[in-house]
């Protein structure tokens, strides 16, 4: 573990938190927020802190992953239990949350995953689309989190917002992006009635125990309340696109026995009992909104401002979700 991994100051930390000697390292595989595993010898925590360098208005709010863990954590979905909030950037130069160690597996490659047999891999993707469908079961009034998000013209004002982003990520002409925006707007769904919303919902971002059981659920610097088909089109985009460019899109999908993505909406469909008929605007929008989330981060690589190794090649995925949102409006 380096001294000192970017984006942290071990000595001011320490003092902060009142601790013996901290060490840390960077946990490899995120492209947005900061997360690394943080240790004093005794025990073991995780602490997450927004990327360095440009920052977009309203994202990477610390407060909200805090709050949204805070609301979760001992409900049907498995979350890390939060531990201290810290607002004032003086203490490591940004807000930063600590939250409890987990223990379990990102599955991350089709490889390794594959080593498991068919069987499991199935389970595992089942279990993936259970856990969703319980998320968006819970009354968000129950877990205080009734006032995370405003339902109401939700899917038009993300639209707004993704485009607002995209305009202030601008580094270079990416051709068919406006008009996917464009299509978007114009071929708006109406929502269900809204809930709890993951905004990431993948299966590298939700930790995996050695029984093939989720033990944590993570990643929610994008949670809020809304439509909770954008989770399921965001889910069916990740598994439509599998393999392509290794390392950086997931390719658990090609593991044999993963259901495939019609598979995945039948699932949600009967355990959710939601019409899920526009699914493809769902996939479309999911491909603009991780098209703009690569395209800042592009803009951050150009800037030298990104920690940790693959940043060179997510330039080259934007074109592709650009593609893909287009083609699933056609389907649709």
């Amino acid at each position: 573990m380096p001294e000192n991994p970017p984006g942290l100051d071990l000595a001011r930390l320490q003092a902060h938190l009142g601790t013996g000697p901290l060490r840390a390292e960077l946990i490899e595989g995120g492209r947005s927020n900061l997360t690394y595993r943080l240790t004093d010898g005794a025990e073991r925590w995780v602490l997450r802190r927004p990327p360095l360098g440009h920052v977009l208005a309203t994202a990477h709010d610390m407060g909200r992953e805090f709050r949204v863990l805070s609301g979760l954590h001992g409900s049907a979905v498995p979350v890390p239990r939060p531990l201290r909030l810290t607002e004032d950037p003086e203490v490591i130069g940004a807000p930063f949350y600590l939250m409890e160690f987990v223990d379990g597996t990102a599955h991350r490659d089709a490889g390794a995953l594959a080593a498991i047999g068919p069987q499991r891999v199935r389970a595992l993707g089942e279990h993936l689309v259970d856990t969703l469908v319980a998320l968006h079961a819970i009354d968000p009034s129950e877990v205080g989190l009734a006032d995370f998000g405003r339902p109401e013209g939700f899917l038009a004002r993300q639209l707004q917002r993704w485009g607002k982003q995209l305009d202030a990520s601008r580094s270079r002409e990416v051709p068919g992006i406006d008009e996917l925006r464009d299509r978007l707007a114009a071929t708006l769904p109406d929502s269900p009635a809204p809930a709890l919303v993951h905004g990431d919902y993948r299966l590298d971002n939700v930790l995996v125990g050695p029984d093939d059981r989720i033990t944590a659920v993570l990643d929610w610097e994008m949670s809020t309340l809304g439509d909770p088909l954008t989770d399921l089109g965001l889910l069916v985009m990740y598994t439509q696109l599998a393999g392509r460019f290794a390392g950086v899109i997931p390719g658990v999908a090609l593991a044999p026995g993963f259901p495939d993505s019609a598979e995945l909406v039948e699932r949600y469909t009967a355990g959710s009992a939601r019409d899920t008929a526009a699914v493809d605007w769902y996939v479309a929008f999911a491909s603009f909104k991780l098209a703009v989330v690569l395209e800042g981060i592009h803009f951050r690589f150009q800037q030298g401002r990104t920690v940790g190794t693959g940043f060179d090649r997510v330039g080259e995925l934007v074109p592709i979700f650009v593609q893909h949102g287009l083609a699933a409006l056609k389907e649709r």
